[in-house]
Formats: structure tokens, sequence, C-alpha cells
């Protein structure tokens, strides 16, 4: 299965705040690279957010924006290309309106969302949360609300589920964005 997971966290509850971002490629089912980058949302922190992710204005005061960002990852986003996310609406909604904000057209792309297939293919969890669906199928989470950790955690549960349950039942849960 080839595919990229991604994961975002937020200055605030603004979908066009995007603080961090981490994608991993997965190829041939392996993990074969990843990418971590702060993001200057040039948006307020909320105390919330900051509690939960930690990360402080201070820290992305001299990251890029988004706009800076885009061109270097842009092709990972076309209708031939995977994206899987944990919560995936809530990811998806955070590039599709941090683009918009920077008069950016969003393009269309191909997504799966390991919330969904978690509560299709392991309805015995007490709930479908990153940490839950982590610990139960025997992945490590350290470092929970980092995106990079957290994408690595969202693709090695799309693998785990692929090796449960085969690419032909996942292939039935990918959507076209809108």
């Amino acid at each position: 299965m080839n595919f990229v997971s991604m994961d975002f966290e937020t200055a605030n509850g603004h979908r066009t705040s995007a603080c961090s971002l981490a994608l991993v490629l997965v190829r041939d089912s392996q993990i074969v690279d990843s990418f971590y980058t702060l993001i200057n949302p040039q948006e307020y922190f909320s105390p919330r957010n900051i509690q939960i992710h930690h990360i402080r204005p201070d820290d992305v005061q001299d990251a890029p924006t988004f706009d800076q960002v885009w061109p270097h990852i842009q092709t990972l986003f076309d209708s031939s290309h995977l994206v899987a996310a944990h919560n995936a609406s809530f990811d998806n909604s955070v590039l599709k309106n941090t683009l918009t904000n920077y008069g950016i057209l969003a393009p269309k792309y191909l997504t799966i969302d390991t919330v969904k297939t978690s509560r299709k293919f392991y309805p015995q969890l007490p709930n479908h949360k990153l940490d839950t669906v982590s610990a139960n199928l025997n992945i490590d989470l350290e470092n929970h609300h980092n995106a990079l950790a957290d994408s690595i955690a969202c693709a090695k549960i799309l693998l785990k589920t692929e090796q449960d349950f085969g690419t032909e039942q996942l292939k039935k849960m990918v959507k076209l964005t809108s």
C-alpha cells in the first residue's frame, strides 16, 4: 500500500491556524520518509491549544508561513495520491482552509480516515482516539499531539489494518476530498 499520512496541530480553534505539520510517506507498506515543520500561522495561540501540543508563539516566530511550505509538498496532494489522517475531516479541513486563506486553490485528493477504519475494523475498542487505537494495536505513540508522532502512529494504524483485513477492504473506505 502507498499513501501519505498527515497530521496538523493548530494554534487555536480556527481551521486556518496550522502551527505544525507532519507528513509520513509509505511505499510498498513501509514507512520510507517523513517531513515535519513548524508553521507560523500569523494568528493568536489559545492557551488550550498550547496546553495540548506545547507549541508557543515564540516557537514559530521564525518558522515559514504555510504558503511558503506548500510548494515543497503540493505534489503529494492530487487525485493519484492517498492521504491518511486520524480524524481526516479535521486535517483535510485545516489544509483546505489554510490554503484558501492564502488564496491558493485547494486540490482534490484521495483520503482515508483511520478513525473510521478503526471503528469499522476494531469496533470492540473503548473509543477510537489515536492513543487508544495505538495502544490496542501495540503501536508506540510517544509524544502524543506532536504532529510527527501522531502521523507515524496513523500510518502504522493503517498498515496494521491492511495487514489484518486486506487492501481491498480499505479501498472501500477511500474518498475524494470535496
